[in-house]
């Protein structure tokens, strides 16, 4: 909370800004009584047009500097929310771009999307209304009761009942609705999480014919979520008229004994509708303070849920005096007695690692389901960090290195393709903006993307929908290798990116690599042994250890394991004509 506090300072002097204008306002309005008693007991009743003329030019003064006051405060309130508001979504945009995985695992998508959006704009609404009524509220009502006192005594006690009033409605709403603010947001949270996985899981809920449980389950979270809110805003709209009514009695009470001291001769009629002014006045800035302590409760929620991910330790972050991997054009990567375990768990996905992947060589990692392939990955990406042992990549580890530069020489394909809106070219360059129209050409042809690419409408130029939506798994898959391609990275990770390809087109892809981008170090996670064939070098992964080191041909005669997988995939024929075929895009 203290972070999100700080980005104020920088708008101290709007604040003051801010502070120079209510004073203002709070005198202007508690002047303009003075002079409308001054005009009715003085003016009207003694018949001098004169004196209502220049106290009248007067008041039209006032009022019009009153306006003044108003709007200039209300103009640099709103700039400071407005412009802390930005900064806020800016820094948790960064904030939440700069998170490692282990950081993104503490918060749903869905809750970051809470937080940046509504509890943004939560605190925004808060500052604009503190700024305007924090200090607005109780100058004019501790003014407007001193004044009120001036103008008379014998009518305090009106203004006293109304406070009583008014201070139970306050310890009302303190207690029936600040705690359920929390709730509220945590409720909002669970709403979009479904709404979230909804849309992204759209066809597997079809193809399960889940779409009433589904429904049920939404319902479930937005009656909830709408319960709450009809409660809540029950209680404000309650306090509304009740404030209104409590005004209104108060209005009456005053005229009533007012008159009563009038018909006495103890208090002149300019003199009580002026301290009914000032009665109407408290009354208002209690209410005012009142809607400040219903607001005020809610921003403090959504301020801490900012402050959570704000605050938030980044476990991966740029060592002080960072070293250069120097291997000319070669980047061999490492792995050096290598272990790791997810933060809280004691169980190791890794154990003992240790492997080279040269440059102009393949090295293909496989495995079954949850033996660490794809761990592997995020260590040589530095997405985590190891346990035990040691990453490098250039001769250097990857801890000492900044991360923008170790990704620099790493072009990565992702199990799941992602595209981004935009067009075929727009995101063929997102590693690479400065690359030519020859460049996405030549790294499309390689991927195999070209063929498709032709037969659209607009060749790279054509649009892709948010998500890729508009293109298949395979033509998508191809994109994103040539996108990494494009970048003309010293190192190659494929992490089970060849699966969504046929075998015509993963043999076609695997041959160009060879053939024109050879001097790479490549780095494949593959579960299809016909993938991998090819390698100069498998790492057997068992859960989380290496169950055996070598080509395709050392693994079938020494590695069970390597067998058994190969086994489950190909005869012993296929195995064989999968060899020879190996060796031919060799």
């Amino acid at each position: 909370m203290k972070t999100v506090l700080s980005y104020y300072k920088k708008y101290i002097p709007f604040m003051l800004i801010v502070m120079a204008a209510l004073f203002g306002q709070v005198w202007c309005e508690l002047s303009l009584p003075n002079y409308m008693s001054d005009i009715i007991n003085n003016g009207i009743v003694k018949g001098d047009m004169d004196h209502i003329k220049s106290v009248g030019t007067i008041m039209i003064l006032v009022a019009i500097l009153a306006a003044a006051c108003a709007i200039t405060g209300s103009l640099f309130a709103t700039l400071t929310a407005a412009k802390t508001a930005r900064k806020i979504r800016s820094n948790i945009f960064r904030k939440v771009t700069a998170f490692s995985a282990a950081e993104q695992d503490k918060f749903s998508t869905a809750s970051l999307i809470t937080r940046s959006t509504n509890d943004v704009q939560m605190v925004q609404q808060a500052t604009t209304m503190a700024l305007r009524m924090m200090l607005f509220a109780p100058l004019m009502g501790i003014g407007a009761v001193i004044m009120a006192l001036r103008t008379s005594v014998s009518l305090s006690w009106t203004v006293g009942l109304a406070l009583i009033c008014v201070l139970g409605l306050m310890i009302f709403s303190f207690f029936a609705i600040f705690p359920r603010f929390r709730v509220m947001q945590e409720k909002l949270d669970r709403v979009n999480l479904i709404m979230k996985e909804r849309l992204s899981g759209t066809l597997v809920v079809r193809a399960f014919m889940t779409e009433a449980k589904e429904e049920d389950r939404f319902d479930d979270a937005n009656i909830d979520l709408t319960r709450l809110y009809i409660f809540v805003n029950k209680c404000l709209a309650f306090m509304l008229p009740t404030m209104t009514f409590i005004m209104s009695g108060v209005g009456l009470l005053i005229i009533w004994a007012g008159a009563h001291l009038i018909e006495a001769d103890k208090l002149m009629i300019g003199d009580m509708l002026a301290y009914l002014q000032y009665a109407m006045h408290v009354i208002m800035s209690f209410m005012f303070v009142t809607m400040i302590f219903v607001m005020l409760p809610r921003a403090a929620v959504s301020l801490k849920r900012i402050g959570q991910v704000l605050d938030t330790k980044i476990s991966i972050t740029d060592p002080e005096d960072a070293k250069a991997a120097s291997c000319g054009p070669a980047y061999p990567v490492e792995f050096r007695n290598v272990s790791f375990s997810y933060p809280d768990s004691e169980e190791k996905v890794l154990d003992d690692i240790s492997f080279t992947a040269q440059p102009a060589q393949t090295t293909a990692i496989i495995g079954g389901t949850g033996s660490g392939k794809s761990t592997v990955i995020k260590l040589i990406t530095r997405f985590f960090d190891a346990t035990e042992g040691h990453v490098l990549v250039g001769g250097a580890d990857v801890r000492d290195l900044k991360q923008k530069e170790l990704r620099s020489h790493i072009g990565l394909v992702p199990q799941k393709g992602i595209l981004f809106s935009g067009t075929i070219e727009s995101n063929l360059r997102y590693g690479n903006e400065d690359a030519t129209e020859e460049d996405l050409i030549r790294a499309a042809e390689i991927a195999q993307a070209m063929d498709f690419i032709n037969e659209k409408p607009d060749g790279l130029k054509e649009e892709i929908a948010q998500g890729g939506t508009n293109v298949s798994g395979g033509q998508m898959q191809r994109l994103c290798i040539a996108r990494a391609l494009v970048k003309n990275p010293e190192i190659l990770v494929f992490d089970d990116s060849f699966s969504a390809l046929d075998f015509s087109t993963d043999k076609a892809l695997r041959k160009a690599l060879r053939e024109t981008i050879g001097g790479c170090t490549f780095i494949i996670v593959a579960q299809r042994i016909n993938t991998i064939v090819d390698a100069d070098q498998i790492i057997v992964l068992d859960e989380g250890k290496i169950a055996g080191k070598g080509t395709h041909e050392e693994l079938l005669a020494t590695c069970e394991i390597y067998r058994e997988i190969a086994l489950s995939q190909l005869s012993e024929e296929e195995l064989g004509r999968a060899a020879v075929s190996g060796k031919e895009v060799n």
